[in-house]
């Protein structure tokens, strides 16, 4: 560190959806903040790669931290959500008995969730099942309906919350992968990167996911670890859509809600998502063996959609610990927060998260002075539920590249291409695109398109398009 650089009030590690959420609610307070991301860009983690359901929290257990900020997370994300863009639908969850232990099962879920605040869930038996869901398979024997769970974009929220946060003075440091971090004289700490140089907080907040409790070690700390539980899931055609009309949810079990069918924002199906415990946090891998078991719950719960063509299959890794909930610890003597296994409600929790972190912070001696303005953030939709540019014959007659079709499967134009690329946090890698606007993510997987995005963006980053798309790496072993 040289000495003119700054020392930052704060200091987040990790730009997943959580560690955005955090970033954005300390950005409202007279702060200089600094988020700091291992990978490319945010949003690339555990927080891309999930099920994309907007819980209510009625299932969590009742009297937890994780129950407590689902809830509070769930009202500020439904002033949130439609304010600054981010593409959600609210189909409700409609829970599905199987076996009689299910059945038995499904009172209790009732109960539990009025416990948690959700008053309007109702129980109904397999004639109001099959009213709702006429393609359901034979055999359930009862439900329980959530209306409040809904789907939402998973690629646009935790971009959105960042965005504010660096609309709001947020400082963004994307490829520092903290190696490091040196406790200074002055209570300080001192966050080196192998690739990002180094940066000085007065306080730190760990939100790293997957590498949460490593995190946590260079603090001096053992109190949970990271086991990564992966979850592979199956995209269908946009023409299964017809199949689904709620998010349909198995009775959960201890370690896992279990697998669902659900519509997306973007107007496909998904099935998944598999459980499987690995000692390693990288195997972002789908299996044969775990795409033949969704393929087999998939044939029992809706039979024709395995009739329907696949556009994709993926797998993510959830931050399971050893603990049921939260883990969300005050180090207040080191001015140090640490959120830990969040696992698959990080989507769902990150705003009530944040509000809580900031407040442990607050108790730790940071001062909270509201700024007098707060710069509000929209995001460009690229959901379904909403008007698409192409489909905006203003947009069009402002800037024709919006009707310059570039991705024909999904309806990607010119203009969202450019406007991804000149974004505050613009998208400087072939993923970052298809985060952003959809492109690649259709029938052909970018068969058609690939050529032309990757022009762009080489165009723009002044990266080749070998490097790119990996072609130089590999020439070079």
């Amino acid at each position: 560190m040289s000495a003119s650089s700054p020392v930052f009030d704060v200091a987040v590690i990790g730009a997943g959806a959580v560690g955005s959420a955090i970033a954005r609610e300390l950005s409202r307070y007279a702060l200089s903040v600094a988020l700091v991301e291992a990978g490319t860009d945010v949003g690339v983690g555990t927080s891309k790669a999930n099920t994309a359901i907007w819980h209510t929290g009625y299932d969590a257990k009742p009297g937890t931290l994780e129950s407590r900020l689902l809830k509070r997370s769930y009202a500020r994300m439904a002033e949130f959500l439609p304010a600054a863009g981010v593409p959600v639908e609210l189909t409700g969850g409609l829970l599905i008995a199987w076996t009689p232990e299910q059945q038995a099962a499904l009172p209790k879920l009732h109960a539990q969730g009025l416990a948690n605040g959700d008053d309007d869930i109702y129980l109904m038996g397999p004639d109001e099942v099959y009213r709702r869901e006429p393609h359901l398979g034979p055999g359930a024997l009862g439900g329980l309906f959530v209306p409040g769970e809904g789907i939402l974009c998973t690629y646009t929220l935790p971009l959105a919350l960042a965005t504010q946060a660096v609309l709001n003075g947020t400082a963004l440091r994307l490829n520092f992968a903290v190696t490091q971090i040196a406790p200074g004289p002055d209570g300080t700490h001192t966050l080196s990167s192998a690739t990002g140089g180094a940066l000085t907080c007065r306080y730190l907040v760990n939100a790293a996911g997957l590498q949460g409790d490593t995190i946590d070690r260079l603090l001096g700390h053992n109190d949970f670890t990271i086991t990564p539980r992966r979850g592979q899931l199956i995209v269908f055609d946009k023409f299964a859509r017809r199949l689904v009309n709620h998010i349909l949810l198995p009775v959960p079990t201890a370690t896992t809600k279990g697998v669902l069918i659900s519509p997306t924002v973007y107007g496909n199906v998904l099935l998944g998502p598999t459980a499987e415990d690995l000692p390693d946090k990288t195997a972002t891998n789908t299996t044969a063996a775990g795409l033949e078991a969704l393929w087999e719950k998939g044939r029992v719960i809706i039979p024709d959609l395995l009739h329907e063509e696949v556009t994709a299959t993926y797998a993510g890794l959830r931050p399971a610990t050893e603990h049921s909930d939260y883990q969300i610890r005050l180090h207040a003597a080191q001015r140090y927060v640490t959120v830990g296994g969040i696992r698959s409600t990080g989507i769902s929790g990150a705003m009530g998260i944040a509000e809580y972190v900031v407040g442990l912070l607050g108790e730790a001696g940071l001062g909270l002075g509201l700024k007098p303005d707060f710069a509000p953030v929209h995001m460009p939709n690229i959901g379904e539920a909403g008007v698409r540019p192409y489909q905006s014959a203003e947009l069009i007659a402002a800037n024709p590249d919006y009707g310059r079709m570039v991705c024909h499967c999904e309806r990607v134009s010119l203009g969202e291409l450019r406007a991804a690329l000149a974004a505050p946090i613009p998208a400087q890698t072939i993923d970052g695109m298809r985060r952003r606007t959809r492109a690649l993510q259709g029938r052909c997987q970018g068969f058609n398109c690939h050529a032309a995005v990757v022009g762009l963006l080489a165009q723009h980053t002044g990266q080749s398009a070998a490097a790119l798309t990996g072609l130089e790496d590999a020439r070079a072993h």
